[in-house]
């Protein structure tokens, strides 16, 4: 059994614990000695990020064979249509080729923080929120996705990752939560005492 730290990462904070820029990072708010991100949150984006304080949990977090499935409370520009939520349930195609097919819904406006500073909102012009998930991790992905079907991003809130939600948790909170990592068991012929071809490394999904 491991631990990892449950972290509601504020607006236009870091996922990092230094910067040679005077902005805030995880070691504004964090304390617990040994921690880091396993993955990251862009800097104007907020909600749930995982820290740990062991590699092998890290690189099973960041594995992208476990695929964990991300949810995202995004708020976009205008009234996102149900072709617009089709597209993004098919999978766009964004510069870096083709994504996977999401979740996506509309959803009420969830009972959250007022984001600090607040959006920039035209006059005028309606907004509306939706929840999707995805199983990706491509640099900025949630905002090109809602770009790419006419809906640009307003505000990211990463509500969950796996088995993992922000709860109850304010901004700039965390808890200690729990990891069950599978055991990983040799091969029946290796326990056999048999020696086995070498394996290609495989390439990892970035």
């Amino acid at each position: 059994m491991s631990r990892i730290l449950l972290f509601n990462k504020p607006f236009n904070v870091l996922s990092q614990f230094t910067d040679n820029e005077g902005r805030e990072t995880l070691a504004d708010y964090i304390s617990q000695p040994g921690f880091y991100a396993a993955g990251r949150l862009d800097y104007d984006s907020e909600g749930l990020l995982i820290l740990t304080d062991e590699g092998a949990v890290q690189n099973r977090l960041a594995d992208p064979k476990f695929k964990l499935e991300k949810t995202y409370w995004v708020q976009v520009d205008g009234n996102i249509t149900e072709d617009a939520l089709a597209r993004l349930r098919q999978g766009v195609t964004l510069k870096d080729g083709p994504t996977r097919p999401a979740k996506a819904s509309r959803m009420t406006e969830p009972d959250i923080w007022p984001r600090n500073p607040p959006i920039r909102q035209r006059a005028n012009q309606p907004t509306s929120w939706i929840e999707l998930k995805i199983s990706e991790g491509r640099n900025r992905q949630v905002r090109r996705m809602t770009a790419a079907v006419g809906f640009p991003t307003l505000r990211l809130v990463r509500a969950a990752i796996g088995q993992w939600t922000l709860d109850d948790l304010s901004p700039g909170e965390s808890r200690i939560a729990e990891i069950h990592l599978p055991v990983r068991t040799a091969p029946s012929s290796q326990r056999r005492g048999r020696r086995q071809p070498p394996m290609k490394p495989r390439r990892q999904d970035r």
